[in-house]
């Protein structure tokens, strides 16, 4: 019997963090994500958990305990947003190469400056080739959901990679929403317990981690990095499967809402999705074929599965929360076309950045958008491919 709560995004994960009862816990506070390790704290005061909490003085330190701990054998967790993620960077590549199966909560915000404090994606996006799983999360029961099969994930033994989970900043971590929580003891038995293989303090195997790596060596590590990258797309499967049967609610690499006939579709993540539902509802209703791709797993992208699910439709639009700054496209955009043009489909797409520093994004905006997807269905012309949408101009 699951238990229906209402709780903000941040509530959310913080729970999942008490009931996965991690051995340690290392932040450092930042908007929007101060509130978990916030709650998290009050577990660890009142006796709900036995995680040895480390209140450090920065997120380099916050990644570099985390480190430390997973390196010794221990479950290690964290919390970050925006720049307190590019503090980390040094040690957000150290966590993945040195194959520790640490998850952090990214409570995604924009990356400073100027200094905003609200959501667009790219503290995520920056982190996007840091060998990094990353979950991305409609909305609060998604967040929770993600953080619970995290460490199943992450700690296999085909995998042994750090992984993110992303939901947005206000939006979800901030709001209230109706939730269903899993039972502590269900949630104990679906985490298991975590028993690596190598760790720093098995005095039956002295070893050394994060040695130096040169020429005869780095190469051939960075190989076994990508091929176990690869191995958490069919984890990634097994695990939700679990969780389906556990729980009743289905994930995959991504939703396809209303995609069996649809014509125009537009592909996004997080909370945005949300929005979209909504006006693929509305244009359904108006007799117009809409669809909607929502991604879940950015990292490992799926590009040949995201090919085949867009290769029905007439016309899409990537929607990209930051911009690339490349004059050709978000991160979203090129990962998405670049997996249509390999596996062979050809069908007319266009980018839109939006929502950057917060910016509302309305059913309107969207609705804007498949009017424009509706306009190449029907010129066959796209023109010019790098779009934005909420952005005040000079006129």
């Amino acid at each position: 019997m699951s238990i229906r709560e209402r709780l903000s995004g941040n509530e959310a994960a913080a729970i999942a963090m008490k009931q996965i009862n991690p051995d340690v816990v290392a932040a450092f506070p930042i908007t929007p994500s101060t509130e978990i390790p916030q709650y998290f704290s009050t577990f660890v005061s009142n006796g709900a958990v036995d995680t040895e909490f480390v209140a450090v003085e920065s997120e380099h330190s916050a990644m570099s305990a985390c480190i430390g701990a997973e390196a010794a054998g221990a479950r290690a967790m964290t919390a970050t947003s925006a720049n307190g993620l590019s503090l980390m960077w040094e040690m957000i590549y150290i966590a993945s190469s040195m194959r520790l199966p640490i998850v952090m909560s990214l409570v995604n915000r924009a990356v400073s400056g100027p200094l905003n404090i609200h959501n667009d994606h790219s503290d995520a996006y920056g982190a996007r080739d840091a060998g990094w799983i990353m979950l991305f999360s409609e909305n609060n029961q998604e967040a929770y959901d993600n953080l619970i099969m995290a460490h199943r994930i992450a700690e296999h033994k085909d995998v042994q990679l750090p992984l993110m989970v992303c939901q947005d900043g206000f939006i979800t971590s901030h709001s209230i929403e109706n939730i269903e929580l899993i039972e502590d003891e269900k949630v104990k038995e679906f985490v298991g317990k975590y028993e690596p293989e190598h760790y720093l303090l098995n005095d039956k195997e002295p070893m050394a981690m994060g040695p130096l790596d040169v020429q005869p060596y780095l190469f051939e590590h960075k190989y076994q990095q990508a091929n176990a990258m690869k191995n958490a797309k069919n984890v990634i499967l097994e695990v939700s499967k679990d969780f389906e049967k556990m729980t009743g609610r289905k994930y995959s690499f991504f939703e396809e809402y209303k995609m069996e006939d649809a014509e125009i579709v537009v592909v996004c993540m997080n909370s945005t999705a949300g929005t979209t539902k909504f006006v693929v509802d509305t244009l359904r209703e108006n007799g117009i074929k809409a669809g909607l791709l929502k991604i879940r797993m950015y990292r490992p992208f799926p590009a040949e599965e995201i090919a085949k699910a867009l290769s029905k439709a007439k016309a899409v639009a990537i929607l990209d929360k930051a911009d690339s700054v490349s004059g050709a496209g978000g991160a979203l955009f090129t990962d998405v076309t670049s997996g249509m043009y390999i596996n062979g489909i050809k069908v007319p797409a266009v980018n839109y950045i939006y929502g950057i520093g917060g910016r509302d994004t309305t059913s309107y905006d969207i609705e804007g958008v498949y009017k424009d997807l509706q306009e190449i269905v029907k010129t066959g012309k796209t023109e010019n491919p790098y779009r934005y949408f909420g952005v005040r101009r000079e006129k």
